[in-house]
């Protein structure tokens, strides 16, 4: 498969800067929609095939992300020495000179993971900024049996909600390499359009209580899952996504899901709700049918902010408010990729969310130290209602 200019950009730029720094950690950050799981295969296919000797290890925290990964590596590389180690999709292969593992199944295993060259973390604004966590106590011991192991991360969001970047203070990474950004895929057609709307109804977080920067699910729940709520977002959806095919609902919990599920389908429309509760085969069955058209609106609670790719998403309605860039830009990355059936993606934000943190591509992040999110540089359009820079001149 050939790279796109980009993604090829962004392995030349990870070697010159390797070739400039010899100890040290990376992180590449790439929008969601640009591609990440080619980049990832053609590093590790010119790895492996440059340096026969070399042994790669990808992790990541989403079986989804897994999967996905390891199809991609097998699309750019046929037959190539791959493995896979993950409790979640049944198998422990080890010793290939490539393998995809999950967080999780191998945190413990480093003495059975034994040398590793080079250790690339997909969605690494998980790692801890401290010495502490899954991420972190794995990988000192993997460097315990190779002290020249390096790290390179992958994200979109290269922030932590009350410590700024994840470059900061004691970080992991030392450096973020920026090959492209949302501006340059929108214009080149690579990624879809976001447009958000301001709703009539407004989700109050009046008296909402937080813990670590974040609204507590429990009372955020109890606020936006009322019945006058929910009949108001699903009539205000229907009225505004009547020439929509495809909606996907962001909630603050498992009955606020299935409630609006639920108010949903009264209304004579297909509804399914996925939650970390839905059994596994369940919501395989639930995302087969939402992509292929089967199914018009899937709620969801907490799941599918990562690893969910169903490029025919023309509405997203933001029913869950955040203090968190990072998984604000989760929720509405979903709407970014491209599809035949679409022009551009619908953001409805019911939560206030896009008012919060500003559009997508002028996110100011979190200082250091601070548990609220950057100043939104956003404003309202008169005419259209619709959210955009605050520079903005034209409608």
């Amino acid at each position: 498969m050939i790279l796109r200019d980009y993604q090829q950009r962004a392995i030349d730029e990870l070697y010159a800067w390797f070739g400039k720094n010899s100890t040290g950690n990376p992180c590449l950050v790439l929008p969601t929609g640009s591609g990440k799981s080619h980049i990832v295969a053609a590093l590790c296919k010119d790895a492996v095939q440059n340096w026969p000797d070399t042994k790669v290890l990808m992790l990541t925290h989403v079986k989804e992300l897994i999967e996905q990964n390891a199809e991609k590596m097998r699309q750019h590389w046929k037959g190539a020495p791959m493995g896979i180690y993950s409790a979640s999709i049944g198998r422990r292969d080890l010793g290939e000179p490539i393998t995809f593992a999950g967080i999780q199944s191998i945190a413990k295993k480093a003495d059975q993971v034994g040398h590793i060259d080079l250790v690339i973390v997909d969605e690494c604004h998980l790692i801890s900024h401290r010495q502490d966590g899954s991420y972190r106590t794995f990988l000192a011991d993997l460097k315990q049996i190779n002290p020249n192991v390096r790290v390179i991360g992958l994200t979109a969001t290269p922030w932590r909600l009350g410590h700024g970047y994840i470059t900061d203070g004691d970080g992991l990474f030392d450096a973020l390499i920026e090959p492209v950004t949302i501006e340059e895929l929108l214009r080149k057609g690579h990624l879809c359009m976001l447009r958000s709307k301001v709703t009539d109804l407004k989700i109050s977080t009046d008296g909402v209580k937080k813990r670590g920067g974040e609204y507590i699910e429990k009372d955020l729940q109890a606020a936006a899952n009322t019945l006058d709520n929910n009949q108001a977002v699903v009539s205000e959806v229907i009225r505004l996504g009547a020439d929509r095919k495809s909606w996907l609902f962001f909630c603050t919990g498992v009955d606020h899901a299935q409630d609006i599920r639920d108010e949903i389908r009264s209304r004579g429309i297909t509804a399914e709700c996925v939650t970390g509760e839905t059994p596994k085969k369940e919501r395989a069955r639930i995302l087969d049918d939402f992509k292929d058209g089967r199914i018009q609106a899937l709620t969801n609670a907490n799941v599918l902010t990562t690893g969910f790719d169903a490029p025919s998403i023309d509405l997203i309605a933001m029913l869950r408010a955040t203090l968190s860039p990072t998984l604000y830009v989760q929720m509405v990355g979903r709407g970014f990729r491209v599809s035949p059936t679409k022009d551009d993606c619908l953001i409805l934000d019911f939560a206030g969310v896009v008012e919060t943190h500003g559009p997508v591509t002028n996110i100011t992040p979190p200082e250091k130290g601070s548990d609220e999110p950057g100043d939104a540089p956003s404003k309202v359009c008169d005419q259209c209602n619709e959210i955009v820079h605050a520079a903005a001149k034209i409608c």
